[in-house]
């Protein structure tokens, strides 16, 4: 009920008003029930505002775990907003902990619902498209669910890094057609299936989205100082999952 209310009455109005959001593309890939992935590139917190916002279904999101623990007022608001607009915690501070969010991820297909995912892992820090993580093609392989590209546009103007007020600017969407995996049925504890499959996706989203592929993880590419992401030259550490079921 809340996220309805959030999508309708409290918040929905409000984002429509200022920001305009529109699908531009294959909205008609979206479908009208039963599970599946919705893979999109990350250019802002916002991003899981907005595709939501234009999409008749509800679309869940895993949320880092901190959004859910924080104390006081404060905390008590946050973890009401996110809940309120379809996110779910989860926790990735050891290898037990990422299989557990592995796995809500597809309990939530299973489930028959949509599940928004970002493949990079965290938000891109200049606009360009980063390496894939191998988790989403997990997801896909474990859960049989069709993975649904989605490229947004303008979510970093309107809500820039480092800013804590948004900025009225045009939202634009676009729903690429859907990728079917299961020629890989049974596969998902093979490692190079599921780089394929990653980088199958991120291709998707590239021609999608018309941004510049770089071939290192964000999270990498943050942690050098000064590099503005600049850090493509440099080799990504392996793509580890889990070893408990994941490989």
């Amino acid at each position: 009920m809340l996220y309805w209310l959030m999508k309708h009455i409290f918040l929905g109005p409000l984002l429509k008003l200022f920001f305009r959001p529109r699908i531009i593309e294959g909205a008609e890939n979206i479908p009208k029930e039963g599970g599946a992935i919705l893979a999109s590139n990350h250019l802002a917190v916002s991003d899981s505002f907005f595709l939501p916002l234009k999409l008749s279904r509800r679309v869940t999101f895993p949320a880092k775990i901190e959004y859910f623990t924080g104390k006081g007022l404060k905390g008590a608001f946050q973890r009401w907003f996110f809940s309120g607009v379809g996110q779910v915690p989860i926790d990735r501070s050891s290898a037990s902990a990422a299989q557990g969010a592995l796995d809500t991820g597809v309990r939530i297909v299973r489930e028959g619902k949509l599940l928004g995912i970002y493949p990079e892992g965290t938000r891109s820090p200049d606009g360009r498209l980063y390496k894939g993580k191998v988790g989403v093609a997990w997801i896909a392989l474990e859960s049989g669910a069709p993975v649904i590209p989605i490229a947004m546009f303008g979510t970093d103007k309107a809500n820039p890094i480092g800013s804590k007020m948004w900025k009225p600017y045009p939202i634009r969407i676009k729903i690429g057609k859907p990728l079917d995996f299961s020629r890989y049925e049974g596969l998902s504890g093979d490692r190079f299936v599921l780089r394929s499959i990653t980088d199958e996706i991120m291709y998707a989203l590239m021609e999608l989205s018309g941004q510049e592929y770089v071939d290192v993880y964000a999270a990498k590419a943050k942690e050098v100082p000064g590099s503005d992401g600049k850090a493509a030259d440099k080799p990504a550490p392996p793509d580890r999952l889990p070893e408990t079921k994941a490989g």
